[in-house]
């Protein structure tokens, strides 16, 4: 590190209370760091230290160098860690807690550029329900999460929120798919699949519609988002999903998402959570970042 060895003997000094005591601890010449804290002194144009009979004492100028002279060793430290940690993306596991429309496209598509550039190390995708995927990375048994809506914990940082409003979604064959957008009542002329009322997608589009004025009565209704997009896929039924949760289908010209004008249509947010900074490993905070760019991509 550039300079390395004179903030250690600044530092030094300044803990030592003399420059003798300091090269004692240092197994440095003593007149090696006075020259080096007399040319210090001479750069900055202030003494760093004030010379008493019984030591050394620091003066204001040094009291601020000080604290950026420790600031600046503490911060390399974290960088040589990191880097020895490089070592570590050798084998591993990271384990990524989402939900079961994610985990079949956004999720899956991060872990294959992940693993292009990190192949010894394992990418675990578990399905879980919102709340589990929250006490999964609270409690240390996932690494990070991925999800709609997820509320907030005290051991948890957001690490990304992207908008995740949900949208019509359709076949490319589907009489609405030429539009750029559509209303809740052009949907109603349609078969509509609803997620199964045990889910928090339910009432979002279910509160939608009777916001706008209308009765919607659901031709299916299911708890896995595949059987959804499979049976939109199939005929002229409308799923309403995120365009996180089709962007593969999208990618692949099976579905298509279209916005729909009906005011703040089933606001919905995509979280991306993580344990603390501090207690997540080299190879847990590379997967995020790979994992938030393909979402920013979507």
């Amino acid at each position: 590190m550039l300079h390395s060895r004179v903030l250690r003997y600044i530092d030094e000094v300044a803990r030592s209370g003399s420059i003798r005591a300091a090269a004692d601890r240092l197994n440095v010449a003593a007149s090696a760091i006075n020259k080096h804290v007399l040319q210090l002194e001479q750069v900055i144009g202030a003494p760093l230290f004030e010379r008493l009979p019984r030591g050394l004492r620091l003066t204001p100028a040094g009291e601020i160098l000080l604290a950026h002279i420790r600031r600046t060793l503490r911060e390399y430290s974290e960088v040589e860690a990191e880097i020895r940690d490089l070592t570590t993306l050798e084998s591993g596991e990271v384990i990524v807690a989402t939900m079961n429309g994610l985990a079949g496209g956004i999720v899956p598509k991060a872990a294959a550029l992940f693993a292009g550039r990190h192949p010894r190390i394992r990418i675990t995708i578990r399905v879980m329900a919102r709340t589990d995927i929250v006490a999964a990375v609270a409690a240390g048994e996932a690494d990070l999460g991925l999800a709609f809506n997820l509320p907030a914990h005290a051991a948890l940082e957001t690490v990304a929120a992207f908008d995740a409003r949900l949208g019509a979604v359709v076949s490319p064959a589907h009489p609405l798919a030429g539009q750029d957008s559509v209303t809740l009542a052009a949907c109603l002329a349609h078969p509509l699949i609803f997620p199964d009322r045990r889910m928090v997608m339910h009432d979002l589009i279910a509160g939608s519609f009777t916001a706008a004025g209308l009765t919607a009565e659901p031709a299916f209704q299911t708890n896995s988002i595949e059987a959804m997009k499979q049976i939109a896929a199939s005929g002229d039924g409308i799923v309403f999903l995120s365009r996180f949760d089709v962007a593969e289908d999208i990618r692949r010209g099976l579905l298509v998402h279209l916005p729909v004008r009906d005011g703040d249509f089933a606001w919905n947010v995509l979280h991306v959570v993580c344990r603390e900074r501090r207690v997540r490993g080299l190879g847990v905070e590379m997967f995020c970042g790979d994992l938030v760019r393909v979402v920013g991509l979507v």
